[in-house]
């Protein structure tokens, strides 16, 4: 990353009205290509803002009317390339013009002496235009126009159409605008990233509720609750999509003609890596509103929110509702099923149908979600709504939820009576997955050095989980075993057998 001196030189100049001529030579340029809907002169455009901006010394932060040409490329641009090369472009200049950065990132030796202090690049473009005496005036317009920033609701809609998109029955790869909207979301991921992790490093409330991403799921213009939903849907649904994409790749190989074989195999492998990086960045969308949902919560227990903050319910609640007991965000293909299952008896559908649904939504969702903290925060919250709580407990703990430990769960199936009180309450298969992702997760925590007891933790959980998977198994003999559920065993039994 640049030096944050020299990226708010660069922006105070170019502020100041340095480089207007080279602007005017760059936009005229534009102007031209939209006349005659010129490829090569777009990619020329692209290719001097690239260069005046990042490849030469003196590095210049572009202005509002350049960001907006290379937003208005990306979302409405008809070729492959161009698309890409203004995608590529965003996120570079993200990179080397941050727009909120720490002075402790400076290390020059003035700087080392004094504290850090968090900048706000105040002045600089944003594709997102979230707070509430701007969103009034330009949102509208925002909807109707590709090169101006997205408000709430905009960010909103683009969550559904990704949404609707990953649920159709027949996702063409051809879907160039498939393609632009999976780009919009990761480069909007990457400004609020950019904007939130610094402001949360510094463990300041009243630095972390100015952040892009607080007021943007705190506006009144957007259902967050909703937007959560479509986002655990997109999240799933295109970790299958990826699958059926690698197939398709495949089956195009043998079945294109010479002919259109070149430009759709491109566009294929494009549309499959972006769909790939949509699910990691839905990823990093989640966990930074985990991390702003405990901060939220630290600070209100130290009393430093206020009413203007608003209610909010945290993430974590949403994601173990829908996973729980949902079944809006199954698949396509088992969108029959689901009919079967919604026009079945209660009892039926109890028995049946939830323990055949469920187990899809977490083995996707926890094999596409990478961070372990927050993956076994999950398992473990998930566990605790059908556990039977261990009997011995104090007024003050009182059986609430930050007793909850993944060791905790496992010792419930230190024998058959407790086994069988939550597999009858999730069903075999459910637990099946819950245990290996948790196990998993709490492995790779341990193995980071995250967590007291070194060796001799890792090896007890080992026992631990082994002994859990066997009585959930005598419990249900009938039960298959998963690959989910032998790679687990066998890394156990590897481990164990390594520290023996």
């Amino acid at each position: 990353m640049e030096n944050p001196s020299n990226m708010s030189s660069g922006r105070l100049n170019r502020v100041g009205g340095g480089g207007i001529g080279m602007e005017d030579s760059m936009l005229a340029m534009l102007d031209a290509s939209e006349a005659h809907d010129a490829f090569d002169d777009r990619i020329a455009f692209l290719d001097a803002v690239r260069a005046s901006s990042i490849i030469q010394k003196h590095r210049k932060l572009p202005t509002g009317k350049i960001f907006r040409a290379i937003f208005r490329m990306l979302r409405t641009g008809k070729s492959l390339e161009v698309i890409m090369a203004s995608y590529k472009l965003l996120l570079d200049l993200e990179k080397h013009f941050p727009r909120v950065y720490s002075t402790g990132n400076d290390n020059s030796k003035s700087s080392a002496n004094s504290p850090s202090k968090l900048v706000v690049a105040e002045e600089a473009w944003s594709p997102l235009l979230v707070f509430q005496d701007n969103a009034n005036s330009v949102g509208e317009e925002s909807k109707k126009q590709p090169d101006q920033p997205l408000e709430p609701s905009s960010f909103h809609h683009l969550i559904e159409e990704l949404a609707e998109l990953s649920s159709e029955t027949e996702f063409q790869a051809s879907n160039m605008k498939a393609l632009q909207n999976m780009l919009l979301f990761q480069y909007l991921v990457v400004v609020l990233e950019g904007d939130f992790l610094p402001r949360n490093a510094t463990m300041n409330w009243n630095m972390q509720r100015e952040s892009m991403l607080n007021i943007l799921l705190g506006s009144r213009k957007i259902n967050y609750k909703s937007m959560m939903q479509d986002c655990l849907i997109v999240f799933c649904q295109l970790s299958q999509l990826q699958n059926e994409l690698s197939n398709h790749l495949e089956i195009q190989k043998s079945t294109e003609s010479q002919l259109s074989k070149h430009f759709h195999t491109a566009l294929s492998f494009a549309l499959h890596e972006v769909v790939k990086n949509t699910c990691v960045s839905m990823d990093k969308f989640f966990v930074m509103i985990m991390d702003l949902d405990i901060s939220r919560k630290k600070a209100d227990l130290e009393g430093h929110t206020t009413r203007a903050d608003g209610l909010r319910k945290p993430l974590m609640d949403i994601l173990l509702d829908q996973l729980a007991y949902s079944i809006d965000t199954v698949p396509v293909f088992l969108k029959v099923e689901r009919e079967y299952c919604l026009s079945a008896p209660l009892t039926l559908f109890a028995n049946n149908c939830l323990y055949r649904i469920v187990p899809f939504l977490l083995k996707h969702f926890l094999l596409t979600f990478s961070e372990p903290k927050w993956k076994l925060e999950i398992v473990v919250q998930y566990l605790w709504k059908y556990m039977t709580k261990p009997s011995a407990r104090t007024r003050k703990s009182n059986g609430s939820s930050e007793d909850a430990t993944f060791e905790v769960a496992l010792k419930c199936f230190s024998n058959k009576t407790g086994t069988k009180s939550i597999t009858k309450k999730i069903g075999p298969d459910v637990m099946q997955f819950l245990l290996a992702f948790g196990f998993q997760a709490q492995l790779s925590i341990l193995s980071e050095g995250n967590a007291e007891g070194g060796v001799s933790a890792l090896a007890d959980l080992c026992q631990m989980f082994i002994s859990a998977f066997e009585s959930l198994r005598s419990t249900n003999e009938s039960m298959e075993i998963f690959s989910i559920g032998k790679e687990a065993l066998f890394t156990a039994a590897t481990i164990i057998s390594m520290k023996s």
